[in-house]
């Protein structure tokens, strides 16, 4: 294949806007295919943490034994509708099997690779998009916060994990804590602070502004979805549309959330990909004053100021793609923001309810289609879409144009799940 390319990039989330954004530096040329704006799937709703420490998979050891009570509660963390159980079984026990110690310890390993690079991957593209874009990421830290230093004791293996991978976290005592963020007195008497990670204070607008210099640097947008792939001699030739005549293209980027099984599985990948449907609450006027990313750990909820208000999010409820939202998990959010801060002000609030695409392993896709020389994955990110979208972008640009990955690719290939048989 000659240079440059005519790239169809399916999705405009964090993923699709980096990878594009990342390889017009090559001189490829971007058609955009989404029905939906850019950012404004996940990339909308997410707790926008931007966190090289953010390494752990949401399957831990000893989950197992935690899942049936969790089950019978319909406010804790992991919610799954009764109709989609049958469905998601199969999908879950593999979860539960890359719970253990080992398998935790290399899922952490690859995903510190992806993460470790997250603000020099978007330095590049917000200092394009210039028009502020860079005010947009904030660079002061992140606190992990508890009731007590015992209680943080529960958490210790997955702590020093993060650090004997690299994470500096370093430990606070009350005064330490609240010298950092007043607001937090009453709830918590210990904290961890890692230094290296900040937060985008509105994700959306950070993907908007990827999404428009791509577009000024003469990428264009198909508002329709993707219905199928023309394929000759190994090669995509054309992107079949919903609407319209087939699009010629040069190669293609799947990167289309979690309505990416699909379209990979016609270019020769079965992955189990499954959405963990996470909400959020965002409060206006909180009446509550913090300059950074907070993750309650005791109460499992990730609490970040934003341009908008104060962000509440959390939760996973597993019910497929076409359920309708259960806002009652974004109200368990709004009453653990209350329990946590007595004097919150909730006047004015909004839920949001967005689809994860995640993989049992809790690593995402990243590689090439086994039936597709021109054609690339890029999805599945789960919790750290917003963490390790640029990255993804920089290194399946690297992939487009016959370079060697700057991190280890292999952990992320597709073809990690050539042995599923669920549906």
């Amino acid at each position: 294949m000659g240079l440059p390319l005519h790239l169809a990039v399916i999705g405009t989330g964090i993923v699709g806007t980096a990878t594009a954004a990342w390889a017009q530096r090559d001189g490829h040329r971007i058609t955009f295919i989404d029905p939906l704006d850019a950012g404004e799937g996940c990339s909308f709703g997410n707790a926008g943490s931007l966190s090289p420490s953010a390494v752990l998979p949401v399957g831990m050891p000893g989950m197992w034994r935690k899942v049936p009570k969790w089950l019978l509660d319909p406010s804790g963390p992991l919610v799954i509708r009764a109709h989609y159980l049958p469905t998601v079984l199969p999908w879950l026990m593999r979860f539960l099997r890359h719970s253990s110690e080992k398998e935790v310890t290399r899922i952490a390993t690859a995903i510190r690779g992806l993460l470790d690079p997250v603000f020099d991957s978007y330095t590049p593209l917000v200092q394009r998009a210039g028009h502020g874009a860079g005010s947009l990421i904030q660079r002061e830290g992140c606190l992990y916060v508890y009731s007590s230093r015992e209680s943080a004791q529960r958490w210790k293996w997955g702590t020093d994990l993060r650090r004997s991978l690299g994470v500096t976290m370093h430990e606070l005592d009350s005064d330490a804590l609240f010298d950092l963020e007043p607001d937090l007195r009453g709830s918590f008497a210990f904290g961890q602070y890692a230094p290296e990670n900040g937060a985008t204070t509105d994700p959306s607008a950070l993907v908007k502004a990827i999404y428009a210099q791509a577009i000024r640097d003469g990428a264009n947008h198909l508002k329709t979805r993707v219905t199928g792939f023309n394929q000759r001699d190994g090669l995509v030739k054309e992107v079949l549309l919903a609407d319209g005549e087939p699009l010629e293209v040069d190669g293609v980027v799947v990167a289309a959330g979690a309505w990416s099984a699909v379209l990979a599985a016609q270019l020769g990948s079965k992955v189990p990909l499954e959405t963990q449907r996470g909400y959020h609450v965002t409060l206006p006027n909180p009446t509550v004053s913090l300059t950074r990313n907070i993750m309650a750990v005791e109460q499992n909820i990730m609490i970040n100021p934003m341009r908008m208000g104060l962000r509440l999010a959390g939760t996973v409820e597993l019910a497929g793609l076409k359920a309708a939202p259960n806002y009652a998990r974004a109200e368990a959010l709004l009453s653990k923001g209350n329990e946590i801060f007595p004097r919150l002000t909730t006047e004015g609030h909004t839920m949001w309810m967005g689809h994860r695409p995640c993989l049992p392993d809790s690593m995402p896709v990243i590689g090439a289609a086994s039936r597709a020389e021109n054609a690339w994955f890029g999805f599945g990110h789960g919790h750290v879409g917003m963490c390790g979208g640029a990255t993804t972008g920089r290194e399946i640009a690297n992939l487009v144009s016959g370079r060697e990955p700057e991190i280890n690719l292999k952990p992320f290939r597709p073809d990690r799940f050539k042995s599923w048989v669920g549906s």
